[in-house]
């Protein structure tokens, strides 16, 4: 802005010095021209006054954390208030934010909308998937205990009031270890017939937040509630300013929450219930405004909370691009962020007092035979759910989606927040000139392939990075698709050199590694973007 505002000013200046001159030597003719070039410096002038006020009025505003994407602090009217885009009846005009960055990526091998049951057998907790806690917790069970769904696995040693509860009843077979005997994984052998951990019941119209958090602390639902900045478990002796739902997921092959939360409504609510009264602010629900049928009713007719419609490509699912453009995280606040799943799971501790643990999980991907959708718990093999269900054997296991999941082996375990297991053609080729001789149609936001002529495309992905790792440079690709007010280049490069004071000037305590994942698909320099950011995250999370 510093440029143009110097320019216009330098501009406007020899226009005006210039007048005399051409007063000196004009014509009749001549002086229309000094009229007009004067009338122009004036409204350049005026127009450079007006832009600087703009953008004053809306830095003032995001320091105030008044500004918002649906909002406007400025001096005159936006276009898109001039010319509204037409949104779809069912969105609420005034509560809606259009995204204008982000990119949909089409993939061959969605799950049929159909829920089935089958039979798995084996779960684990895994001490990895919660960020922060020790990596050698206090374990409370052996080799050979048996365990109900809701009995106490493991505490962390520096913050033993939370407790980390096991999904299923059954026996606990193994508990595997990693680097430096760090535990990975306490291994349960499920029960044909569940079990559950009862819970006396609790009044939330009478009960004290106090006592609340105590009861999720005891039942092994407080580890589902997120904290950002660092998206770490939640702190139970802080109070945060607003809590956060997306109701909607736009990644890749990512499953559709409409029909999960089919016949869950009554344990959804209490469980937004729940969350009320664990913040003194809003609880916030974001509702997907992109389809031609309206959400859920479970969704659209929640009470308590605020709804907020979000239309646009991916990320537009995202929590934290969700909470950057309804209410920004700005100094030293605080914010919570729970799943869809999770909320039902919190609401069913208080309608069945017990820990429920069950998951809508959509198993995805072009190698498999038949994508599908499947009822089973938290933390289930990776084995037991692509049973019988491999195209070939020449694959990849991602838990979760293709931008930000990890990949698993068929004897490991699906993380405790993902909800979603992709299959992928391992892509161990080399394409010589793959980029010089673009013939075969692949997901990208260059137009050197010619799929942008058919948007409607889906695409069969594999694991090929398509180039090595290469210098880091500017390119301006991951702001064209991030619809976040982040410069993610900089960013990355000040968390490369440990700049703290920088990387939370540049937004840092906003992200998380799925709100990059985006940006690191697109990216030409091939930087592990979602690696740096967690490096940098964790820096400042240990600099207090």
């Amino acid at each position: 802005m510093k440029v143009r505002v110097n320019q216009s000013i330098l501009i406007a200046g020899l226009l005006l010095s210039s007048t005399p001159l051409l007063a000196q030597t004009e014509t009749s003719g001549g002086s229309y021209v000094v009229y007009i070039l004067l009338a122009i410096a004036v409204i350049i002038f005026l127009g450079l006054i007006i832009q600087v006020s703009d953008n004053l009025l809306a830095i003032e505003a995001r320091q105030s954390g008044a500004d918002k994407s649906s909002a406007n602090f400025g001096v005159f009217p936006r276009l898109n208030e001039i010319f509204p885009k037409k949104l779809p009846k069912y969105v609420d005009n005034n509560r809606s934010v259009i995204l204008k960055k982000g990119y949909d990526i089409l993939l061959e091998g969605g799950a049929n909308e159909v829920i089935e049951e089958t039979e798995i057998t084996t779960f684990a907790v895994q001490p990895p998937n919660f960020i922060g806690l020790s990596p050698i917790p206090k374990l409370l069970v052996e080799i050979g205990d048996d365990v109900k769904a809701g009995d106490p696995i493991f505490f962390d040693k520096k913050v033993p009031e939370i407790k980390y509860c096991s999904p299923v009843s059954g026996e606990v077979i193994a508990v595997n270890r990693g680097e430096k005997r760090a535990i990975t994984e306490v291994v349960i052998l499920a029960d044909k017939e569940m079990k559950y951990r009862s819970y006396d019941a609790i009044d939330l119209d009478k009960a004290s937040r106090e006592e609340l958090v105590n009861y999720l602390l005891e039942s092994g639902a407080w580890p589902l509630i997120r904290q950002r900045p660092f998206n770490v478990v939640a702190d139970f002796n802080e109070t945060p300013r607003d809590i956060f739902i997306t109701t909607f997921d736009s990644a890749p092959l990512s499953p559709n929450l409409n029909l999960v939360v089919e016949g869950k409504g009554e344990d959804f609510q209490k469980g937004l219930d729940v969350l009320n009264m664990l913040t003194e602010g809003k609880v916030y629900l974001g509702l997907n405004g992109n389809g031609e049928e309206a959400p859920s009713s479970v969704f659209t007719e929640a009470s308590g909370v605020e709804l907020q419609w979000f239309i646009g490509k991916h990320p537009a699912g995202n929590v934290g691009v969700q909470i950057h453009n309804t209410d920004p995280i700005v100094g030293t606040d605080k914010v919570w962020t729970l799943g869809v799943q999770d909320v039902i799971t919190l609401g069913k501790l208080f309608t069945e007092q017990q820990f429920n643990a069950e998951r809508v999980v959509a198993v995805v991907g072009a190698e498999l035979e038949r994508p599908k959708y499947i009822k089973t718990y938290i933390g289930a093999k990776v084995g037991d759910l692509i049973k019988d269900n491999l195209s070939n054997d020449h694959v990849r296991m991602v838990s979760g989606d293709v931008l930000s999941g990890k990949s698993k082996s068929q004897d490991q375990f699906l993380d405790i927040f993902d909800d979603q297991l992709t299959v992928l053609e391992e892509g161990d080729y080399y394409e010589m000139f793959g980029w010089l001789l673009p013939f075969k149609a692949r997901p990208s936001i260059s137009r050197t392939f010619p799929n942008f002529l058919f948007p409607g495309l889906n695409f069969k992905a594999d694991t090929n990075m398509h180039g090595e790792k290469r210098a880091f440079v500017v390119t301006g690709q991951y702001e064209s698709v991030l619809p976040m007010d982040i410069y993610v280049q900089h960013l990355m490069k000040n968390i490369i050199v440990n700049d703290l004071e920088r990387m939370e000037g540049l937004g840092i305590n906003e992200l998380v590694e799925e709100d990059i994942a985006l940006c690191e698909f697109v990216c030409t320099s091939k930087q592990p973007l979602q690696q740096i950011l967690r490096e940098g995250l964790d820096l400042m999370r240990e600099q207090g």
